[in-house]
Parts: C-alpha cells; structure tokens; sequence
C-alpha cells in the first residue's frame, strides 16, 4: 500500500509551534497519512549569517516533533548537491521510496510564485500540493486555481515567524511561548540567536 507523505520544507530557524500547527492540522485534515519536516540546507535567497548550521536546524527539528506519531524530521536534502531544487529533491526522493507517493505542502504565498519554480510543470505533473493559507500580496495564478494537483486545505493562519523570534531573543524579549518547551531548552543552552 502507498503510504501518501507531505513534505514541508523550510529551514526551521528556528521550528516554532506555528510550523507544528499546521503540519499537524494538514496531516489531520486530508488524505496524507504523514509529514516529514525537510531541513533545506541553506537557501539561496536568505542570508546565511543568521541561519544556524544545519544539524542544529535538524536537531530542533527531532526535539519539537518527537511526540507526534505523524510528524517527523528529515535531513533528504542534507547530501544533495547545492544550489538544490525542489524538482530535484521529489526525483530522489521518490526513487529511494518507490512505495511513498510525495507530495508538497506549501503556504499560498509560495503558491503565487510557483509559476516561477524550475520545472514546476515536471512537479505538478507527478505530484500533489497541499496550500494551507497566507496573508500576503499578489494572485494565485489562473492556471492554478482549479487545478487537479492542487487542494487547499483551510488551516488556520499563522503569523508567527522565525525572524520574529530571532529578534525577539536578540532583544532578549521572552519568546518563550512560541516555541516548544524542548526547542526554547535547546536555544536557551546553546545561546542561539543572542548576538
């Protein structure tokens, strides 16, 4: 039997409870039986100089989802060649679990610039996305909006963001709440994001 897994990729610096509502709410809410967490190693279009070194990203990653069955971390990314795009990562993916059907999950603002993406036509053609909603600018493309591969799941909105918390500890304002109790432990020990 397939088992159908969501991937959420992000570079999770840090993982917030934001992240784990929604990959909780999409799991619960549709046909994916579960989630894997995808660290993406160092995106191109974001400074590296706050981003923390991938094991610890990961590392966040295990603590804050280690209590929920459905819902787990995966480093896939880690060992593929960079600059890496999603098209590629589905391919290997999806040859070293022939018996998984992957699919994407993604807010609708990345959405709106998926038309962008290299071979997206490739991602739509072989894959799922599921798109929880976004508060942000600009159109979904028409092309978009009725398609087969594409299914909006009404999950709740969260404006919570890693920047956010990021600059709330170099402000050393609580952040506490945002995060959970493992990865605010974890952050607090290693003194991330304080400098």
């Amino acid at each position: 039997m397939h088992k159908n897994v969501g991937l959420y990729f992000g570079t999770f610096n840090p993982i917030h409870i934001g992240h784990l509502i929604i990959a909780n709410h999409m799991v619960e809410n549709s046909d994916l039986d579960e989630i894997w967490m995808v660290v993406t190693p160092h995106n191109p279009f974001k400074k590296k100089s706050t981003l923390l070194d991938n094991h610890h990203r990961l590392e966040m990653v295990y603590r804050a989802t280690e209590d929920y069955d459905k819902i787990s971390p995966s480093d896939i990314e880690f060992k593929l060649p960079q600059p890496n795009y999603t098209v590629h990562t589905l391919a290997h993916i999806s040859e070293k679990f022939p018996t998984h059907q992957f699919s994407l999950i993604m807010g609708e603002d990345n959405l709106k610039s998926l038309h962008k993406w290299k071979n997206y036509e490739t991602i739509l053609e072989h894959h799922n996305i599921y798109v929880y909603p976004r508060i942000s600018e600009g159109k979904v493309e028409t092309q978009f909006g009725n398609h087969p591969k594409i299914h909006k799941v009404a999950a709740p909105i969260i404006e919570i963001s890693s920047t956010m918390i990021r600059n709330a500890i170099k402000d050393k304002k609580n952040s506490r709440p945002l995060l959970t109790d493992a990865v605010w432990k974890y952050v607090d020990e290693m003194n991330f994001y304080r400098k």
